[in-house]
């Protein structure tokens, strides 16, 4: 039993670890954010609605320039002001911000969020039972070893996590009859924006912008009714 206290106190650490980032997340986006009430962008939102058999949908405005869109634990969905800034200049049209709005319901659908709280405090559980057991071999690097692999797992289940959020995002969108051309077309806009720019998809918490393209159009050609 001894041997385990150290992981057990990993699990609660993680759980509660995550639940305070929660509170964080939900304080801060409460106090940055307020319902996005836009009459250009009602008719996609109301198709998106219609295919989900829902009276509205109800979208949030997070007041900051990164251009994103995000699930927050509790199921809300938000863009942020630097994408609905583009928006307004015409950079990005109603149906990209409909595709980004699409993709975040998946993860909301899908549980994702509230899953993080559980891999979370599984992956620090994880970590400190390979540290033990790298320490042996690997005195002093141990830790450090067992953190990396610990960051690699989390970040390749994130990676499967914007897959399916993908694919969900492809269905609703042809559902609606918005149609899966404006993932696609917002996803290459992003790349040129971040300038082509990205990490080894390794070591990333999102696949490469080509990878998530080439399964969106193969689910789109997939779905098609012909």
């Amino acid at each position: 039993m001894l041997r385990l206290t150290p992981i057990l106190l990993a699990l609660i650490y993680g759980f509660v670890a995550w639940r305070f980032s929660a509170w964080r997340t939900r304080a801060e986006l409460d106090a940055r954010s307020a319902e996005l009430l836009d009459p250009a962008l009602a008719p996609v939102f109301g198709r998106m609605a219609g295919a989900l058999g829902l009276p509205r949908l109800k979208v949030h405005l997070y007041d900051i320039e990164p251009v994103n869109g995000l699930a927050a634990p509790d199921g809300r969905i938000f863009i942020t002001r630097g994408l609905y800034d583009r928006f307004r200049s015409g950079a990005v049209s109603a149906e990209e911000i409909a595709s980004v709005i699409a993709h975040e319901l998946g993860h909301v659908a899908l549980g994702h969020a509230r899953r993080r709280g559980i891999d979370f405090s599984g992956q620090n559980a994880a970590r400190v039972a390979l540290a033990a057991v790298l320490g042996r071999f690997l005195p002093g690097l141990g830790p450090m070893v067992a953190s990396f692999a610990a960051d690699l797992l989390a970040k390749k289940m994130s990676r499967k996590d914007e897959h399916e959020a993908d694919a969900y995002a492809t269905a609703l969108l042809m559902k609606a009859g918005i149609g899966a051309e404006a993932q696609v077309s917002l996803l290459a806009k992003l790349d040129r924006m971040a300038g082509g720019g990205q990490p080894p998809a390794w070591i990333s918490t999102h696949p490469p912008s080509r990878e998530r393209i080439a399964r969106i159009e193969a689910n789109s050609r997939r779905w098609t009714v012909r």
